[in-house]
């Protein structure tokens, strides 16, 4: 395939995906996920060269038509693509102006970090990239436009970003928004200043609202309705601290979400899996995809900050129906053990076998008919010991705030999802499965076909008409991203002294 084909192909995929992309956007922004204060992110600069040709390496030669071309692609798609706010290129200097180019294909297309700068909870590696070959094509066949136009991952999700954060930047140039002032709830029928300016501040974040009047209205119930949506809170319709919380995070700081986010992009394969689990950690809500299309979203419970759920992907390959607990020793130690001295005869009143290890040790399971984890365990390889699973604790679901797990993903449905992963499984139908859940005893079920799965960390997301959807930083990662970003620039720049 030549790489004219491959740029064609990889636009063509973005652009078809646009409409999945809306559905999946539709149930992230309505699915409730946390009442979590909204805090401020922290910028995610341009990085400095990360891959760079050998010295003793040819560089392209580019004509004075295509240095100035290139200059000016350049300028632009830095600034689009969240890497700077403005930026200045040389098209003089052929070497350095081709440097610059390789660089920015490098950020564009696999991120900013080295293999060390990732966080050992970020088990997501962009694949290593070279961007000198394609170049080269783009130089000799004078197409590079199509050549930067290719360079973004092929995901109208990510597209969608590119789009907020152009808008998000216009709302800023124009002066942001002014924080609210705090004072009674605002509710349906209130009239004055306060409701002036909450009209103001919505509409420009949503155009369905008009901002001329002071009436709290039935449509502005509406429209704080959908705000409380967008940023995970309760839709009440009712604006109290949360809300105001909320809607007081300045537009900069927005700006550095979407930036965060879009970095995060760039570490994803060439292609997801059409079929697919994928959780959004931050949001805590699980999505099916069947044939690259979502048909089934549940609420979900993910990591408390301390006891992150990490951002990984793998094979659901079997589900354990009826599953006993194996107690992780850092769990038993902190939790169980104490309380079984503090209260003689808890662990057996709740289900837990004392399991000799054969060294000295001594370990904890829970039985299946007590087992936290439920009736369903599914099962994908990892570095962390994580899991999705069932939970006899339902009550967690009502919640808006939902990272409460210690690291696993509980699910709201599970029973559902684990016949739709099933279905091409003819020894486990639907009854069967019930059957197997109702008699009690533990069993595996192995997938005829592993399914993937997804577990990511979105804190901002868009669809195509630049409705956002942003959720608290649970875990800071967002400001831990970028501060690595800025130290790997620095190092970088001092070697390039």
């Amino acid at each position: 395939m030549t790489q004219t084909h491959r740029q064609t192909r990889t636009l063509n995929r973005r652009k078809s995906s646009t409409t999945r992309y809306l559905a999946l956007s539709a149930l992230l922004v309505a699915a409730p996920a946390m009442a979590q204060d909204a805090r401020p992110g922290t910028d995610v600069p341009m990085s400095s060269p990360v891959v760079q040709p050998a010295p003793s390496t040819p560089l392209p030669q580019l004509s004075p038509a295509q240095a100035a071309a290139l200059a000016a692609l350049l300028q632009k798609d830095i600034v689009a693509q969240g890497l700077a706010d403005s930026q200045s290129i040389d098209p003089v200097d052929n070497d350095r102006l081709v440097r610059d180019a390789l660089d920015h294909a490098h950020a564009v297309h696999a991120g900013r970090l080295a293999e060390a700068d990732f966080d050992q909870n970020w088990a997501m590696r962009p694949a290593v990239y070279d961007p000198l070959p394609a170049f080269k094509n783009a130089v000799e066949h004078d197409r590079l436009a199509a050549w930067i136009a290719s360079l973004p991952p092929p995901y109208a999700g990510y597209d969608a970003l590119v789009a907020a954060l152009a808008r998000y930047r216009t709302i800023a140039a124009a002066g942001g928004w002014e924080p609210l002032s705090a004072g009674a709830d605002l509710t349906l029928g209130n009239t004055g200043p306060r409701v002036a300016a909450l009209r103001k501040r919505l509409a420009l974040e949503d155009p369905q609202v008009t901002s001329s009047e002071d009436r709290f209205d039935a449509a502005l119930l509406d429209a704080v309705r959908r705000a409380q949506r967008r940023y995970g809170l309760n839709p009440t319709g009712i604006v109290a601290a949360q809300t105001l919380t909320a809607l007081n995070v300045p537009v900069d700081a927005r700006l550095r979400q979407i930036k965060a986010n879009m970095e995060r992009w760039r570490w994803l394969p060439a292609e997801l899996a059409k079929n697919r689990v994928q959780v959004n950690i931050a949001a805590a809500v699980l999505t099916l995809f069947d044939g690259d299309a979502p048909v089934m979203s549940m609420k979900a419970v993910t990591g408390r900050p301390g006891a992150e759920t990490p951002m990984l992907t793998s094979q659901i390959h079997s589900i354990v129906l009826n599953p006993p607990w194996n107690v992780p020793s850092t769990i038993a130690g902190r939790e169980l053990w104490p309380k079984e001295k503090a209260h003689p005869g808890y662990l057996a009143q709740h289900g837990f076998r004392v399991i000799d290890t054969g060294d000295g040790g001594k370990r904890l399971q829970q039985s299946s008919d007590h087992s936290a984890l439920g009736k369903y365990k599914f099962d994908f390889a990892n570095p962390f010991a994580v899991y999705l699973h069932d939970t006899p604790a339902q009550a967690g679901f009502a919640r808006f705030d939902r990272l409460a797990s210690h690291g696993c993903v509980r699910l709201e449905k599970p029973g559902d999802l684990a016949k739709r992963l099933l279905e091409g499984t003819p020894e486990w139908p639907a009854d069967t499965i019930d059957a197997t859940v109702t008699a009690g005893k533990t069993v595996r079920a192995k997938l005829a076909a592993p399914v993937a799965v997804y577990l990511l960390y979105w804190t901002a997301f868009a669809n195509a008409d630049g409705q956002v959807g942003f959720r608290n930083d649970p875990y800071g990662w967002d400001g831990t991203l970028a501060t690595k970003i800025a130290e790997r620039s620095a190092r970088q720049a001092i070697a390039a002294r």
